[in-house]
């Protein structure tokens, strides 16, 4: 994997997202305004995309953010469901896409659909197939997190921010590929 200025861009502009995010979790105390579902999309978006951390090594750079994107990933729900004050914070009306059926599920039936039609039986590869569902489940994670900022009609500073440095990282990996 070769490295440039735009994925690097990326990368900081991804992890500069997850920093405001916990630090707006961390400062209010509270998670109005966040959706959960975003989050829960994005982990299976990393981990399914991320499996080859077990068969391949790029470079230590890479498995790095791998490992950081999952963990912090993870982290942001674990706060946001289990750690009071922010627990009783979470308004789980505002957040009510019905991301496993609307989301996931589709991409994952686009995914095989896409890879059977692409490579067929005979050459069916487990780890292309959920890296192709990662890739189409990411282009639309991002939906409960807007539904909830048009529910809320008002968007705090550090929320704002988050939300525009997850698009400003979306944004600078188109221009790396």
């Amino acid at each position: 994997m070769s490295m440039n200025i735009f994925r690097l861009a990326g990368d900081m502009s991804h992890v500069f997202s997850i920093i405001v995010l916990l630090l707006r979790l961390r400062v209010a105390k509270n998670a109005q305004g966040i959706s959960i579902r975003t989050h829960e999309l994005f982990l299976l978006v990393f981990v399914t995309r991320y499996l080859d951390l077990f068969t391949t090594f790029y470079s230590v750079y890479n498995s790095v953010m791998k490992i950081l994107y999952i963990g912090s990933t993870a982290s942001i729900i674990y706060t946001i469901k289990f750690q009071e004050p922010i627990k009783s914070t979470f308004d789980k009306s505002q957040d009510t896409f019905l991301h496993w059926k609307f989301a996931a599920a589709p991409c994952a039936v686009i995914a095989l659909l896409t890879h059977l039609i692409g490579s067929g039986f005979s050459d069916f590869d487990f780890m292309e197939l959920v890296w192709t569902f990662s890739i189409y489940l990411e282009a639309i994670a991002i939906l409960p997190q807007l539904i909830v900022l048009q529910r809320y009609r008002e968007v705090e500073n550090l929320t704002g921010n988050y939300v525009f440095f997850m698009g400003s990282y979306r944004f600078l990996y188109i221009l790396n590929w």
